[in-house]
Order: structure tokens, then sequence, then C-alpha cells
């Protein structure tokens, strides 16, 4: 995410005693909290695990909340057709959250844990679990993973490294994803990275040390910018080669391009022509962009441009990739816990399932040091825990 935040805003939330707040859960297998919707929402059937309270009228008939007779959900492909997403849609294989912390404090270099950084809380990642999701991408600094003493064709900080594979192989060892991303948006000490080699190096001796695990995925660099879309291209095929010499040939790669890699600056930022001639020799990379929904799509404020402007502003991607024959995962999808902008993510989701070219979606984001941060989902109390986790659950 591209937002410097330096003031934010705490949001007031409330457990009503005798009905869900719109967006919440109200039902499903082993549920045990509140059935009746507020008024002007209705507890409707996503699956037989999950019921949500959406805009519309009340219900003749509470959900229920036991055990069904049939077979469990099904785990294939295929999603069942629900409200929110009507028609053939397809399952995501990759939905959870972006874990900050690593990344924070980047004008302190190294810094000192747990000062200027931190890693994700296992704890976090066991909600998620629980929860259904998949996918954790971590932010790292590349900084303080290659020291700019030695640059980035030098050795690793064998500490730092050590911290980025206990929480990767915590996720993994629970049987999700680990998505890890140098944060640094193509630059590196103060520099725009520029040397093909030196950057296909980096991550050679990076991706040597995840190799044997097939649940890491390689995120190739988050959010470059002010960048020539052509250069961008160049280097993240460096990325590539680099990750496969090391000797990780089963592992998804992600790669991101210009203008902070954002859907709706696509085609215009000169990412859709530079972004269709990549090559992998293993034929198992997806195109990684973010998309916001305030009126700059920075992610800066919780008041979406309207209902709709999700599934608008992904639209013209979701096109180029169908016209490529290449997959996209959005690496970065973020909004305010209010009517309009819930409508706005959940009618990007679904136009993402209904397509079909989309691999999955990760919400930013949690992590220990968000605080008060209106996007904050960490566990147990961030501000969009109550009404977000329950809105993405709704595509699981």
């Amino acid at each position: 995410m591209k937002s410097v935040f330096l003031s934010l805003f705490a949001l007031a939330l409330s457990t009503p005693v005798l009905s869900v707040s719109v967006y919440g859960q109200c039902g499903g297998i082993n549920w045990t909290g509140g059935t009746t919707c507020d008024t002007g929402s209705v507890c409707t059937k996503l699956n037989d695990y999950y019921f949500q309270c959406l805009p519309g009228v009340s219900p003749t008939t509470p959900p229920t909340t036991t055990p069904p007779t049939s077979t469990p959900p099904t785990t294939t492909s295929s999603a069942p057709t629900s409200s929110i997403c009507p028609g053939a849609t397809t399952k995501f294989s990759l939905f959870g959250v972006n874990e900050s912390g690593a990344e924070f404090g980047n004008t302190v270099v190294p810094g000192v844990l747990g000062t200027d950084y931190t890693w994700p809380s296992p704890s976090s990642v066991d909600y998620f679990v629980t929860n259904g999701f998949n996918a954790f991408r971590i932010p790292f600094l590349m900084e303080r993973m290659s020291p700019p003493a030695t640059g980035l064709t030098g050795p690793l900080d064998q500490t730092y490294l050590s911290g980025l594979k206990t929480i990767v192989n915590y996720i993994t060892g629970k049987g999700a994803f680990a998505i890890i991303d140098p944060h640094n948006f193509m630059i590196y000490n103060g520099a725009t990275i520029s040397s093909t080699s030196d950057f296909q190096t980096w991550w050679k001796t990076l991706a040597n040390e995840f190799k044997t695990n097939k649940n890491v995925i390689f995120d190739a660099m988050n959010e470059p910018h002010d960048i020539p879309a052509t250069t961008v291209a160049s280097l993240m095929q460096a990325a590539i080669n680099g990750i496969r010499s090391s000797g990780a040939t089963s592992q998804l790669i992600v790669v991101e391009g210009t203008s902070w890699t954002g859907a709706w600056t696509w085609t215009s930022s000169g990412n859709a022509a530079a972004f269709t001639g990549l090559k992998d020799p293993n034929n198992n990379f997806a195109i990684e962009m973010h998309q916001y929904l305030d009126s700059d799509g920075s992610g800066t404020s919780a008041t979406c441009v309207s209902p709709t402007i999700g599934a608008e502003r992904i639209a013209d991607a979701t096109n180029w990739l169908k016209q490529n024959n290449l997959k996209g995962f959005l690496g970065e999808i973020g909004a305010g816990s209010n009517a309009a902008c819930i409508s706005a993510v959940q009618g990007a989701l679904c136009s993402m399932q209904t397509s079909g070219v989309w691999l999955g979606a990760l919400w930013w984001a949690a992590g220990p040091w968000w605080g008060t941060y209106y996007q904050s989902i960490e566990p147990p109390s961030g501000p969009a825990v109550a009404q977000i986790v329950p809105a993405l659950k709704a595509f699981q």
C-alpha cells in the first residue's frame, strides 16, 4: 500500500444484543450468535455454514443453525450461486489477508525488532485459518534482508531471514500459503532498482531459502511506481528467472506492474502493453494488481466512490487477463466499513469469481501495529473485523 498514515480514527463498534448489524453473520452450522438482523436487512443463506445480514426485506422464517443431513459443502472450484453473486462462479484458490509489520519503520535501517518493526502474530494467523482463509502476504524490507553495506548481491541478514522463515513456516505448517513480499516499491537504499542482473541474483539467493516449501508464493516486488512499464516488466522477468534458477520450480510467482500496480490504471499506465511477453519456464505465474475504492484509489479514505466502484475499477483488467489468457491476483483491496464500501468490495469479488481469471484476493490489512487504522482486520478488535470479515467470508 502506498499511503503513509499520519492520523487514523477509530470506528465506533458495538454488538447489538437482539439484532445483527448489516453484513454481520446471522446463522449457519454451529453458529451461536444472533439470528435477527437490524431493520432493513435480511438474513440470507450463502451456504450451510454461513448466513449474512444483507440489505433487503426481513425473511419470514429464521435461518437454521443445525447441521444438514446432506453431504458437506463442495470443495471443488465451482462455487454455489448466492444472492450476492448470482450465476456461475469460480471459487478463489487464494483468499486471505496482508499481515503487515516487518516493513514498518522503513526509514530506520536495520531498525530494532519490537521498536521499529515487528513480525505478524501467530494468533492472527490462527484466527484467519479458523475462519476459512488460506493466504497470507508477508511484507518485509529489502534493506533489512540485504544490508546496504553489501548490496543486493551480498549475503542475507540471517537474523531478519530467520524472522521471515519463522512466520512463513508457521503459516505453511497450517496448510495455508505464505506470500513473501519485498515491500520496497522497486526502490532500494534510496535509489530505484535498475539492474536486472542484480535483481535476478537477489531473487535467486532469497528463493533458494524457500525452494523446498511448496506453499510459499513469491511476490516479485510491491507496487513499483514512477518507472516505465517496460522497465518494470524487464525487472519482473529477471525475478522470474532468478527464482526458477534457484531450484524453486513448483511455486507460484506473482508479478506487479508500475503505477502502484493498480487494476484501474492497468492499461493507461502501459502495463497492459508491457506485460504480455513475460515467460516462465514452469508456466506458473500470475499478474498481481491492487485496488482501493476511494476517490483517488489510494486507500486513505473510508468513503468509497459508489457501491459499484469495485466491479467498475477492475473491469478493464479482467478483460485484459481474458484476452491474454493470463491469471490475475488481487494482492490488496481495502475500503471502509460502511454499506456503500462493503457493497463495492463484494461487487469486485463477485465480478472476479464470475470471470474465472482471478486466483483470489487479499484484504489490506492485518498486523499487530495497525491500531485504529480503519481497514485493520487484526483480531480480535481491529476496527474492520466486525463487518469486513463476515463480508469476505461470503466468498469462500
